[in-house]
């Protein structure tokens, strides 16, 4: 992306759902070592999986799993591994790429939710990497009665300025294809809490989205966890998971803000 004056107040192009104004793009040192990061993320999760294996076991209720933009099922396989090992029942985005807000995308997690909450006869949750968790609270905000929690990696949902995703180039591309702007969710600050419980796992060493633009003001049933991650590793990294299978195990109706286990509490650095 060409570089811009911060002085000046951006209008996102037309197509896209982000009415913002200010904010800056994440540093380019991470944005480079985004692809050599993420390998070691995967190095990592393979060398401590014994470590995962004292993960909380879960209570068999479904988890849906979105994938960020570009991404389709095959880039969450291994989280959904992880959460099947702890006894979810895991249920893919079976949607194809995630290519933004088409109306196949839209009418097709409606779908998921439903179907999946009604064969469950409960609520269920639902995991979303970066677009994919924005998605995640989409689905939360209209079907409040049938999602449990949300759970976002490196989601830009509160962005304030489209320089804070180095992403937005690739978003543009297909917005051709994307629903009517007058579909589009009004920005997330002009709107009331998310009204689930909902945890936002970001990195401020993430090199695609500003973590400033994953996180919100904290509540009685919301949080930021703050992690080291690579964007492109969010689902390969143990401290992540760690995070995911903690905040999967809290007993329907329950809700208590995540606490490191002893030994792990380096992991978790506190954000500034």
């Amino acid at each position: 992306m060409s570089a811009v004056p911060s002085d000046e107040v951006f209008e996102v192009p037309a197509a896209s759902p982000l009415h913002l104004v200010r904010g800056s793009a994440p540093g380019l040192f991470w944005y480079l070592t985004e692809p050599t990061r993420c390998a070691l993320d995967v190095g990592e999760f393979v060398a401590t999986r014994s470590m995962l294996k004292g993960a909380p076991a879960g209570d068999g209720h479904p988890v849906l799993v979105f994938p960020g933009l570009g991404a389709a099922d095959s880039s969450t396989v291994m989280l959904r591994r992880f959460l099947s090992g702890l006894g979810y029942r895991v249920v893919p985005w079976g949607l194809g790429r995630n290519i933004g807000p088409t109306r196949r995308a839209v009418d097709g997690m409606h779908a998921l939710v439903k179907k999946a909450s009604s064969e469950h006869g409960g609520p269920v949750s639902i995991v979303g990497w970066s677009l994919g968790g924005i998605f995640a609270r989409e689905m939360a905000r209209d079907h409040p009665h049938r999602v449990r929690q949300v759970i976002t990696l490196g989601s830009p949902y509160n962005m304030s300025d489209p320089v804070q995703s180095r992403a937005m180039p690739a978003f543009a591309l297909f917005s051709r294809l994307h629903i009517p702007r007058e579909e589009f969710p009004p920005l997330e600050s002009t709107r009331p809490p998310i009204p689930v419980p909902a945890t936002s796992i970001y990195s401020k060493t993430d090199g695609i989205v500003s973590w400033e633009s994953c996180i919100e003001e904290p509540g009685p049933r919301r949080e930021n966890v703050q992690v080291s991650s690579s964007h492109l590793g969010y689902g390969f990294n143990s401290s992540v998971l760690w995070v995911v299978a903690d905040r999967l195990a809290q007993a329907e109706g329950t809700w208590a803000p995540f606490a490191a286990p002893p030994g792990m509490a380096r992991l978790y650095p506190r954000a500034a």
